[in-house]
């Protein structure tokens, strides 16, 4: 049987038609059409005549998933829990570390977060900030459901304390002193975002999208990158990372997966795959942000800064214009930025070898010439921050957006099919 994978965005409701043994048999897409999201996706079926196909879906509609951390300490507690966060996909809102007070709470709802992540302690270690946490939590009626990974000696006790919340109890993220276990807490998470979030976001009326829906894409999205490593890992003995940098209208994400993962011993340790988000940095909306970020950082001097604004100010205001030569510029400029970020958040580590693949997603690139191209990748390997790392890289570009797809099959246990789909990013 054919599997329509889908992904309903804010924007677009995406689909590939996929044969059981992974050939893309078609590609479609509409806009995403809420408050009735059937209706987009409907459309998608239709226009690939994919109505007995096996639907897989995942959705960033209504914002994607938005996360709060609250933990004990920020450089070992918290930070674990923020990389098990964006590894899992979510868009983290707030961090919180230590005991939370009035303000804390109120920094908190401020957020607008979707699922609060509790972590603090490791196995048997310190009781206090995580029972105080989830006292507070629970007496100030924090309404989102909450991921309790934490010192697991006190969770009966923390469950008591949010007794009245929606709560998932899950494994500690942080078991050992340096010893980071990412898995248990992102499948909880995932379970939140499927049974009590998506449900909540205004898309649909009825059940079937939440029941379609099985993950939040940059979930889905992170599942193919850590996918297409593994293929790379099993392919060349000497595999470096796989970089992904997908460029929106609105933000820039960066993910990146290892196929041999650093044997150093870190304070947090790294999973082996993570995401990033950059909500400043955009093609349209946050077109500004590119400009602003990019003469902060001396990549743009004041006469370049001072031709590009104002024309970065008109894309944030009429996103629908069209502004190639323009596009290719702020495109190379929010590339450099982001993956600069998402270095700075892994510590400048793509494991042992640096990447060895870099892969460029989103619609500037797909549409953009190979001498646009071309510019865009010197202005990556020109990068004195950004060259130690991409030195041996590859660099293509997901033109058949399959990256979401592959991930879909890969956690449906279509692996044979995951990989036939990425083979054209791979070879």
């Amino acid at each position: 049987m054919d599997l329509l994978c889908l992904d309903v965005g804010s924007t677009w409701t995406k689909g590939a038609l996929v044969s059981a043994a992974g050939e893309l048999l078609g590609t479609a897409q509409c806009p995403t059409t809420p408050p009735e999201v059937l209706r987009g996706i409907r459309a998608v079926t239709d226009e690939l005549g994919a109505g007995s196909a096996e639907v897989l879906a995942c959705s960033s509609a209504g914002g994607g998933l938005r996360l709060a951390v609250v933990g004990q300490e920020r450089l070992v507690s918290a930070e674990a829990g923020y990389r098990v966060a964006l590894s899992a996909g979510a868009k983290v809102v707030h961090v919180a570390a230590g005991g939370l007070d009035g303000a804390g709470l109120r920094s908190v709802r401020a957020a607008r977060p979707d699922v609060v992540l509790l972590v603090g302690g490791t196995d048997g270690g310190d009781e206090k900030v995580l029972l105080h946490n989830a006292r507070r939590l629970g007496a100030n009626r924090i309404a989102v459901p909450v991921v309790l990974a934490g010192n697991v000696k006190v969770r009966d006790e923390a469950l008591e304390l949010l007794r009245g919340r929606t709560v998932v109890a899950t494994d500690n993220v942080l078991p050992d002193v340096g010893e980071l276990a990412a898995g248990p807490a992102r499948r909880a998470i995932r379970e939140v975002f499927l049974e009590h979030v998506i449900g909540g976001k205004g898309l649909s009326r009825g059940p079937r999208f939440r029941r379609l829906v099985r993950m939040v894409t940059p979930d889905a999205v992170l599942a193919g990158v850590s996918r297409l490593a593994a293929i790379l890992g099993e392919q060349r003995e000497q595999a470096g990372a796989v970089l992904v940098v997908d460029v929106g209208g609105a933000t820039t994400d960066v993910y990146s997966a290892v196929s041999i993962v650093d044997e150093e011993t870190h304070a947090v340790a790294l999973p082996a795959d993570r995401r990033t988000v950059e909500g400043d940095i955009g093609m349209r909306w946050s077109a500004p942000g590119i400009v602003a970020e990019a003469a902060a950082e001396r990549l743009i001097a004041t006469d370049e800064t001072e031709l590009l604004a104002p024309q970065a100010n008109r894309l944030a205001a009429q996103p629908n214009l069209t502004a190639s030569e323009v596009d290719t510029r702020l495109a190379g400029l929010a590339a450099v930025l982001a993956v600069r970020r998402h270095l700075r958040m892994v510590d400048g580590r793509l494991g042992p070898r640096g990447a060895g693949l870099i892969v460029l997603s989103g619609g500037v690139f797909r549409h953009a010439t190979p001498d646009q191209l071309a510019g865009i990748e010197q202005v990556l390997r020109a990068d004195p921050i950004l060259r130690p790392v991409l030195r041996t890289a590859s660099i293509t570009v997901d033109r058949r957006y399959v990256l979401a797809p592959a991930g879909l099959l890969a956690d449906a246990g279509r692996t044979a099919a995951a990989d036939r789909l990425l083979t054209g990013i791979a070879a």
